[in-house]
């Protein structure tokens, strides 16, 4: 893990929310979340107290699962830990980023095709306006969408590169890794920073990413919990 003072790294989605995409942001007290429909990403402090715990219920409602993300501690009492995965965050360190002459913009209309992919290979969450948070490449082989990335989280200074995923079809041909190198090079274009995630049990990629030029920078966790049904009773 990172020691010293905060960065923007560190809690990505209020980041994230509290700047270029605030616009997107949905605020209840200190907590702020993206629309259900764009992403499932929800922004807590650094260290939530019970009134922050309280306005998660509020925003998620009684029995909702939600992402924490930025969050590295138990939830409390009542809550149910429902998922768990250490993750590993990682950061441009020498990319050799370049356009692609085959990638081409993805929007809107879109969407039903990139759904499809994503449900045939499971990247992480996509939803029908995930594509409004930047910039999505993706390559087509006879009309069809066979492989894709785009841009996700939004701190200052820096995008997250997300949704990287090949039809089974196509894997092996490097049209994952010519899009990574194509959404860092239209980040690096307006002077930020890519940084990207993953699974810290996912070799596969983590072999890729710093062969590509990706440098880990902390490790982290993707941590979900459900909200009780009951809460408390406020003490008054």
């Amino acid at each position: 893990m990172t020691t010293g003072a905060p960065h923007v790294l560190d809690n990505p989605a209020l980041a994230s929310l509290t700047g270029p995409h605030a616009h997107f942001a949905e605020k209840r007290g200190r907590i702020l979340r993206y629309p259900v429909d764009v992403s499932p990403w929800l922004a807590m402090p650094d260290e939530p107290d019970a009134g922050d715990w309280a306005d998660v219920a509020a925003l998620a409602g009684p029995g909702t699962e939600v992402p924490l993300t930025g969050f590295a501690g138990p939830p409390p009492q009542g809550w149910e830990v429902t998922f768990h995965v250490e993750g590993v965050q990682f950061v441009d360190d020498g990319l050799a980023a370049a356009p692609d002459p085959e990638a081409v913009r993805l929007g809107p209309a879109d969407v039903p095709e990139i759904l499809d992919l994503i449900a045939r290979t499971r990247p992480g969450p996509f939803l029908p306006r995930t594509v409004e948070m930047g910039t999505y490449l993706g390559i087509r082989r006879e009309g069809a969408l066979v492989a894709m990335a785009g841009e996700r989280l939004h701190p200052p200074g820096w995008t997250e590169i997300s949704a990287v995923c090949s039809d089974p079809a196509v894997r092996g041909q490097g049209l994952a890794t010519r899009l990574i190198l194509a959404v860092a090079h239209g980040v690096r274009q307006r002077g930020e920073t890519p940084f990207l995630h993953t699974g810290a049990g996912n070799t596969q990629a983590i072999r890729l990413y710093e062969s590509l030029g990706f440098r880990l920078r902390r490790t982290t966790a993707f941590l979900a919990a459900r909200v009780p049904e009951r809460l408390p009773e406020a003490v008054s």
